[in-house]
């Protein structure tokens, strides 16, 4: 319990001073502390702590999503794009360059031999070109008006 006393004080002269206020607080018991009571202002202690690991949780996913859209574009581009190398050997720069790409289907034209063949695959080394096409064709010969598929 509680209670509000007005204490009069006095002055040095022995006169009445100023009034003023004083809270008494009156022991409920004697083994028991008086209770204390705090103000609470704002959320819950609870409330703000569960709004931060939600929010430290979506942050986390965003990261996640992030470095997963940044992963599955950088493996969507071509490795030409990274400096790979073509199915014939040769550059993205000097395969777009060339008559001949991989995967296209070519029509032999009269006149045409393996070698040359490989030559507009692969001007800088028509070597590899012309074995990985001996190795596709099963044979070192050509006729013309056969399909023959660029590896």
């Amino acid at each position: 319990m509680a209670a509000v006393e007005v204490l009069e004080t006095l002055d040095i002269d022995g006169f009445p001073g100023e009034p003023y206020l004083r809270l008494v607080i009156a022991p409920v018991a004697l083994s028991a502390p008086p209770a204390l009571h705090t103000l609470h202002y704002g959320r819950p202690v609870q409330q703000r702590r569960a709004t931060r690991i939600r929010m430290l949780q979506r942050r986390r996913r965003s990261m996640v999503g992030l470095v997963l859209i940044a992963a599955l574009t950088v493996l969507a581009l071509p490795g030409s794009v990274f400096g790979a190398t073509t199915g014939a050997g040769l550059s993205g720069d000097l395969a777009n360059s060339s008559v001949l790409a991989s995967g296209m289907d070519y029509v032999v034209q009269l006149g045409d031999s393996v070698a040359s063949i490989a030559q507009d695959m692969n001007p800088t080394d028509p070597t590899a070109a012309r074995t990985m096409l001996v190795r596709e064709l099963g044979s070192s010969i050509v006729v013309a008006g056969e399909h023959v598929l660029i590896p």
